[in-house]
């Protein structure tokens, strides 16, 4: 153990008196076999079973961590280290802490951080229950790359090792077990150097259940990469809808179409605009969002294109699409009129009475949305930025 060591081990800890001291013992093997200095930290999240004291006989540095959460422990954990590298994994044996070679050897040579993969090193039989492993850690990991354009092929892998200051620059908060999730998708949007190296996953030797809950944490992920993606979770299917139902729509004032399975008329219009503004909605959402992500997390990266789009103009937009919507409904009113306000046909009314409502609603929600991220501008100083 070093005062002043370059690589500090992270463990969190909950009750894990039955395997702290072997994983420790590992991270005095790997010091040896790499010939580097280190510390170890024990994150203790409220440990009852003598864990404490154990880490303390070991001459680990215990941290005592009071919020309650797999991420609270790490992040403690992590701004308490000394190292300039941080080696984090979980205190359940089911990593090898003396296999990182290549973790030294990558971060030394200027990776960000380093990050295991248990599919390409080896599950071994019983180390991952079958829902984990053919289940959720490939789905949540194929939606990682898809949505934060990654190669990362296992998002969820706990053996990670880093440059301190790099990661603890993210301002990582996530209390869960989606600060994995977390770390990853902050580190890709800024661009850090990310490097993947396989390892082996071992059974734990715990002689109780995991604190991970499957369906609970596979939707605070699921929940985190959709959150921080507003691409795919506001841009790409708001223009899907909005595309469908401008083009049924605009083929649907004319008249009824036929299609190979009938023949759309009204209904189909109104469900059209229905989709328009749905579409529309989305594509403002989105556009706040990533605004907002774009000035919060990477301001010194070229914007996005939906963050070139002003107040000013959205204001502009929304007033078109209002206009627009009101002289269709004078139309409407007008072709009343010229019955006498009498009855009127609904097939033909209804063909330029839709479209005017759609226009004023479209026109109303760009006018929230461009006055709503006005307010949320000057209240948090981003308009500063303009």
């Amino acid at each position: 153990m070093s005062d002043k060591p370059e690589f500090s081990f992270v463990l969190p800890c909950l009750n894990e008196v039955l395997t702290l001291e072997v994983c420790v013992q590992k991270c005095h093997a790997a010091a040896k076999s790499n010939n580097i200095d280190i510390e170890v930290v024990v994150a203790d999240n409220g440990s009852t079973d003598g864990s404490i004291a154990l880490a303390k006989s070991l001459g680990c540095r215990v941290i005592n961590v009071e919020k309650k959460g797999y991420g609270s422990a790490l992040i403690s954990g992590i701004r308490a280290a000394k190292g300039k590298y941080v080696i984090m994994g979980d205190a359940d044996d089911s990593y090898d802490f003396s296999a990182i070679e290549e973790f030294v050897i990558n971060l030394r040579q200027g990776a960000d951080i380093v990050i295991g993969n248990r599919f390409k090193g080896g599950v071994q039989p019983g180390a991952m229950p079958p829902l984990h492993r053919y289940l959720g850690n490939p789905v949540l990991s194929f939606l990682g790359r898809v949505f934060y354009n990654t190669d990362i092929g296992d998002f969820h892998c706990g053996l990670r090792g880093f440059d301190r200051e790099r990661v603890l620059s993210l301002g990582l908060r996530c209390s869960g077990m989606e600060f994995a999730s977390e770390m990853l998708c902050k580190a890709v949007i800024h661009k850090f150097n990310i490097v993947e190296t396989p390892i082996k996953l071992y059974p734990d030797g715990r002689d109780r259940a995991p604190h991970l809950r499957s369906w609970r944490d596979g939707w605070r992920h699921l929940r985190f990469l959709l959150i921080h993606s507003p691409n795919w979770l506001f841009i790409y299917p708001g223009l899907m809808l909005a595309l469908i139902g401008g083009v049924f729509g605009s083929l649907l004032m004319s008249g009824p179409i036929e299609v190979s399975f009938g023949r759309l008329d009204l209904s189909a219009l109104v469900f059209s605009s229905a989709f328009l503004l749905l579409g529309l909605q989305m594509l403002s959402l989105g556009w706040l969002t990533k605004i907002f992500h774009h000035r919060l997390y990477t301001p010194d990266h070229k914007p996005p294109v939906f963050a070139n789009i002003t107040v000013e103009k959205v204001l502009i937009l929304g007033s078109l699409c209002l206009l627009g919507g009101l002289v269709g409904a004078f139309y409407s009113v007008s072709q009343w009129q010229a019955t006498n306000f009498g009855n009127l046909d609904p097939a033909v009314i209804l063909r330029s009475v839709v479209p005017s409502v759609t226009g004023i609603l479209a026109g109303g929600l760009l006018l929230i949305n461009g006055l709503v991220l006005g307010v949320m501008e000057s209240l948090t100083g981003l308009d500063e930025n303009n």
